[in-house]
């Protein structure tokens, strides 16, 4: 995943201002985006990357014009551990979204009680950008989250997924890899690094249909059809799709979050998966219910 940390001290591009629909099939009632980020104006010093401003009335305003009914805000890094900005876009709109937050393994007890009563529904660990938290304190994490009634978030790749596989079996609470693992996909679905990775899908992992516009080598993102296909065969039940809005820390073309959804009738044809990966799995992992 190329945040452009050399470009640190120039903007990244906006998303695309028109998002549409999917246009290969109909959003199902109650389609959870599972990841996307809002952005403020102050930043901590060891980013990656600058993002422009995202408000919160902008990512609702996408989830509208799309067709989603709910959203998942992540705790982006440039913020650091300051979650002011995704808190208050998630007080604002209580039934519609629900956040994962990023806290310093000595957060204390009204600290973790304020996120609770704000949305929060999980942590997020970062090995991959500047200005996240790593791995160092897995253990302290997985006793927070289990206290909590929250599950876990790894912003991290396929080759810190092998190295840390063994601990991350151990963690007593749902744990969610985010991008498809950012693998790269020229390396194919032989690799070692991804059969270790579809291995802990088929053991208990989540993970997040997010970012395929990041890892794919081709403009259509057809490079990305047989990694995300093998990871709905591992574990249909616990993937879930995210538009990783509004695209941060990427210089490429901004994708169109409709043309993003419309990768799902290729990932799987089965359409009772595809429409649990849109709702009933997330709505499972964040907490949203939907009649």
């Amino acid at each position: 995943m190329d945040f452009g940390t050399d470009k640190v001290d120039q903007v990244c591009p906006s998303p695309d201002p028109a998002p549409h629909p999917p246009r290969r099939f109909t959003l199902p009632p109650g389609a959870v985006d599972t990841h996307a980020h809002v952005v403020g104006h102050s930043f901590v010093a060891e980013r990656s990357y600058t993002p422009p401003p995202a408000s919160a009335e902008q990512y609702l305003s996408m989830l509208d014009a799309v067709g989603t009914t709910y959203g998942v805000l992540v705790q982006i890094s440039v913020h650091g551990t300051d979650n002011t900005v995704m808190l208050e876009a998630v007080e604002g709109a209580r039934d519609r979204l629900r956040a994962v937050a990023v806290v310093t393994p000595d957060v204390d007890d009204r600290t973790l009680d304020h996120l609770h009563d704000s949305g929060v529904v999980g942590l997020r660990l970062n090995t991959l950008s500047g200005g996240g938290i790593g791995l160092d304190q897995l253990a302290r994490y997985d006793a927070i989250c289990a206290e909590m009634g929250w599950h876990l978030q790894f912003l991290t790749n396929t080759r810190h997924l092998a190295a840390a596989a063994s601990d991350l079996r151990a963690l007593t609470v749902p744990y969610v890899i985010d991008h498809m693992g950012d693998f790269d996909v020229t390396a194919g679905v032989d690799a070692p690094e991804w059969t270790a990775f579809l291995k802990l899908m088929a053991d208990g992992a989540w993970t997040k249909l997010s970012g395929a516009f990041r890892m794919a080598r081709t403009a259509d993102y057809s490079d990305t059809i047989p990694f995300a296909q093998s990871l709905i065969e591992a574990a249909p039940d616990r993937c879930v799709w995210g538009s990783d809005w509004p695209h941060v820390g990427f210089w490429g073309q901004m994708p169109n979050v409709g043309t993003l959804l419309d990768l799902l009738p290729d990932w799987t044809s089965d359409t009772a998966i595809r429409d649990a990966v849109l709702t009933t799995n997330a709505h499972r992992l964040y907490g949203f219910t939907h009649s």
